[in-house]
């Protein structure tokens, strides 16, 4: 991970204004002169940047952080689950064991779904429908980066509408004009296989993936492909464009149902008997960023993007209850195997998805002279518009799915979603020490519901303010203080708003008082370290309860969550060995996770004062690394996650024959190691992932999932 050390005034530049007339009217003609890098510029092709190149982290008046590729590659981090809990305030919950589906929650937020999380991809929304449903069943492999940016603090409202918990943000890499390229295959345990073609030259990059894993538990099986193509071209002096593509596929054996209390205790963290359950989905994106040079102090980056989503997940039902499985006689609670023969009377359900989403996003950024001070200006407008086709088709058994008999439509719906969102910011340069930014974002979104089944429709709209105010203070060349308070808001979702017969639910907004303090300082060469405390009051904090049976029980009420985060990097800690012996740390303190009022629901309010579920008290992840002067480098890595609840109500101790959705989740440990070694243009790498073999429990949300056991991993890049 990288820390800026030093006070940079101005960063590489994110903009915006200009209608999409300007896309729509550039043609790519083969005329067109390749992208060439100047050495002087930080950053070559247009893109909307969260942070910007580390450097720029000294800007944020916020919590920021940038994983940057050499960390990604000597990691050799398997998921996107490895790289995110190196940053401070993420909390990522593993479920299959693979990454398939990202869990990942910041300050305390529940991680289900990452739902809390505005996920991007070079700026633009990685997430199917970030307003309307912003559960995320899908995510790149992690090979498709070369740097993460995570931002928590007041910035956040530049993007939207998520804005309680924070902004990630991948960044794919940029084309290069020699011809180039890399090769890479690896294997492993459990399954694993991996390989990867990447080529470039004259503006235009391509990569190819496949992987393959086996899951966590039993007849689980994972198989990955995933295309990413990006051309990018200079028009004249003072326009640039890049395009876009991608396509993804995912076909999977994956069960949505964890284990029954019984079923762990008597058949083991890895049996699984839900070999007939499979998952099919695939995703194709498009875009196009434009970039306008109007003079040397302002620009204009205008994007267009769209995406469609299409995923099926047929699966026998899964309820953990003592009969959730409605077929025969299986009591799940136990802890007796299910038979073929049980599994062949069981309920077949199809959850039939697809989502479309488009939009336009364009915004401006200049220096400036006002009041007597030097300033950075943006404002920027966006136009997103949603469609989620949602169909259900249950089969009363397994045989009967197989004979195509016995169907009935448990759901056929539309969800649409228009929402039109303005921002606003300036950081003033008060003097050469001091800066701050006030920020402030409306979102109008409006949502609307039809069931296809009772021929009924129904319409939502509201409007939402949000604002902010950010700044940093430079105490000395080597510290500087930052800070930052904003209005935390996540719009409801359409099911939310609006009911199955078109009513209006009222089910609120998520809305919270965020603020945070914090200090970057190198108080001596090598060493860096980032402390921020933060408190994230909320009026109404949203949580989802058990989904394993299809539950639509939501719960809202007051909620408060507050802590410290550490980052900190110590580089060449001895000079008796040449090369670089360094450590890296990540820690978050969550002291308070707390309910403040009952939750309005009919099941599982839980208690004023009870600590909120997936709020573990501690995280750390700790890093111990070596590179030498040439040829190779290792490390050592300890990632740490301590007790959490699974309930609202805290249960510590479920009862023997539970569903397994409650109980407390006991803290766990688990030791990764990397060596990479280098020979001419081809590079060696073996990993062990787990290598104590720990066993442990990392969510109950639909029944007890377990980590991944011990892998090994091998495998070998060639550049050329």
């Amino acid at each position: 991970m990288v820390y800026a050390r030093r006070f940079h005034p101005l960063v590489g530049f994110r903009l915006t204004p200009v209608a999409i007339a300007i896309l729509m009217t550039i043609g790519v003609s083969p005329g067109l002169r390749a992208q060439e890098a100047e050495a002087s510029e930080e950053r070559v092709l247009p893109r909307v940047d969260v942070i910007g190149r580390a450097a720029a982290i000294s800007e944020a008046a916020g919590s920021a952080a940038v994983i940057d590729g050499r960390t990604l590659e000597e990691s050799r981090v398997f998921n996107v689950n490895e790289a995110l809990r190196k940053v401070p305030g993420v909390h990522v919950r593993d479920e299959e064991g693979v990454g398939l589906r990202p869990n990942i929650g910041i300050r305390g937020l529940n991680p289900t779904r990452s739902t809390k999380t505005l996920l991007l991809e070079d700026g633009l929304p990685l997430s199917f429908a970030p307003y309307g449903d912003n559960a995320s069943y899908y995510h790149p492999p992690i090979d498709r980066y070369e740097a993460i940016e995570v931002s928590k603090g007041s910035q956040v409202i530049r993007f939207g509408p998520q804005t309680a918990g924070g902004v990630i943000n991948y960044l794919t890499p940029e084309p290069q004009q020699a011809f180039g390229g890399t090769v890479g295959f690896a294997a492993g345990t459990r399954g694993y296989l991996n390989g990867h073609v990447m080529l470039t030259g004259n503006g235009v990059i391509a990569d190819v993936y496949h992987k393959e894993s086996n899951g966590a538990r039993d007849n689980m099986r994972s198989r990955l492909d995933d295309v990413n193509f990006k051309w990018a071209g200079q028009l004249n002096d003072d326009h640039r464009l890049v395009l876009r593509a991608t396509h993804f596929r995912e076909d999977s054996q994956l069960t949505y149902s964890g284990l029954t209390q019984a079923e762990y205790t008597h058949l083991g963290p890895r049996y699984n008997p839900f070999k007939n359950d499979f998952f099919e989905a695939s995703r194709t994106g498009m875009s196009a960023t434009h970039e306008w040079r109007l003079n040397a102090d302002a620009k204009v980056l205008s994007s267009v993007y769209g995406a469609y989503f299409d995923r099926d997940w047929w699966r026998q039902a899964s309820d953990t209850g003592s009969s959730g499985l409605n077929c025969q006689s299986v009591n799940r609670g136990a802890g007796t195997a299910l038979s073929d023969a049980d599994l062949n009377g069981c309920r077949m359900q199809g959850r039939l998805r697809q989502y479309t989403t488009t939009g336009v996003d364009s915004r401006i950024q200049m220096r400036h002279q006002a009041f007597g001070m030097a300033g950075e200006f943006e404002a920027g407008v966006k136009y997103q518009h949603e469609v989620q086709d949602r169909r259900q088709q249950n089969y009363t058994s397994y045989t009967n799915y197989l004979l195509g008999t016995g169907m009935a439509i448990g759901e056929n719906q539309q969800r649409r979603t228009n929402a039109t969102s303005a921002f606003v910011a300036n950081r003033f340069l008060v003097n050469e020490r001091f800066a701050i930014t006030p920020i402030a974002r409306i979102e109008h979104i409006q949502h609307e519901r039809i069931n296809f089944l009772n021929d009924t429709r129904g319409n939502s709209a509201f409007t939402e303010f949000v604002p902010g105010v950010g700044a940093t203070y430079q105490l000395s060349a080597e510290t500087q203080l930052y800070g930052g308070v904003h209005k935390g808001f996540s719009p409801p979702r359409v099911e939310d708003a609006i009911n199955s017969n078109g009513a209006s639910i009222e089910l609120s907004a998520e809305r919270s008082v965020n603020a945070e303090l914090g200090v970057r300082s190198s108080p001596m060469k090598d060493v860096v370290f980032d402390v921020a405390v933060f408190r994230n009051d909320f009026s109404n904090l949203v949580q989802v309860g058990s989904i394993a049976g299809g539950s639509t029980a939501y719960q809202e009420g007051k909620a408060l969550f507050q802590g410290v985060e550490l980052a900190g990097q110590f580089d060449r800690l001895t000079t008796a060995l040449e090369g670089n012996l360094f450590a890296r740390v990540s820690w978050t303190w969550l002291p308070t996770a707390e309910q403040k009022s009952a939750f309005s629901s009919s099941a599982g309010t839980g208690t004023i004062g009870n600590r909120l579920p997936y709020a573990p008290e501690n995280l750390l992840n700790l890093t111990l690394g070596y590179r030498a002067p040439a040829n190779w480098n290792a490390r050592v890595e300890y990632v740490y996650v301590g007790r959490q609840y699974s309930d609202f109500d805290n249960t510590v101790t479920p009862a023997s024959n539970s569903n397994g959705q409650e109980g407390l989740i006991a803290s766990y440990g688990i030791w990764n190691v990397v060596g990479n070694y280098t020979v001419g243009k081809a590079t060696f790498f073996v990993a062990a992932k787990n290598l104590t073999d720990e066993t442990y429990i990392v969510d109950r949300t639909r029944g007890i999932q377990v980590g991944m056991p011990r892998t090994f991993q091998a495998g070998v890049k060639y550049a050329f």
